[in-house]
């Protein structure tokens, strides 16, 4: 009996260890790293888009923060403990790297670059919002009343013709 013991608990001592485990920080993130941490449901982070406000209006990663380079440490200092996981993407590499370097600076210390920025997030199917990213809708498009008048004034001109 024992060789039967003995011979189970060497098969399951040289099995891999398939206990799945959330996707660990790094400081040099791509896409799909962030996408695997929400995806495992991990809300403890906090995404930053550094880029200009009309950038940002455009298009930006789901549930990500506005806060353009020029104010950043001033507005993450007031904002979030300096243990906070911070995912942070620019206009390019090189916006995103100082961004990372001010706050790390600052004493943050999880701060991640998301490298290839929200073209990259898009890429791994990402979810995004924005002006841009919704179809280029104008504020008469959420507002009801306006978007019946339109199609009055389409239906009006279809009768006509």
């Amino acid at each position: 009996m024992d060789n039967i013991s003995d011979t189970l608990q060497n098969a399951k001592d040289k099995m891999p260890n398939l206990t799945p485990t959330p996707p660990k920080f790094k400081e040099q993130s791509s896409a799909q790293d962030l996408k695997a941490r929400l995806e495992w449901g991990e809300p403890a982070l906090t995404i930053i888009d550094v880029r200009d406000r009309e950038s940002f209006n455009n298009g930006r990663i789901l549930g990500a923060i506005s806060m353009p380079l020029d104010t950043l440490v001033d507005r993450v200092q007031g904002a979030l403990e300096p243990v906070r996981d911070i995912y942070i993407y620019g206009a390019d590499e090189s916006q995103t790297a100082q961004a990372v370097s001010q706050l790390r600076t600052a004493g943050f210390r999880n701060v991640a670059e998301i490298k290839g920025g929200l073209e990259g997030w898009k890429a791994v199917g990402g979810p995004t919002e924005g002006i841009q990213e919704n179809g280029n809708l104008g504020a008469g498009e959420y507002n009801v009343v306006s978007r019946m008048a339109t199609q009055e004034r389409t239906q009006k001109a279809a009768k006509n013709q």
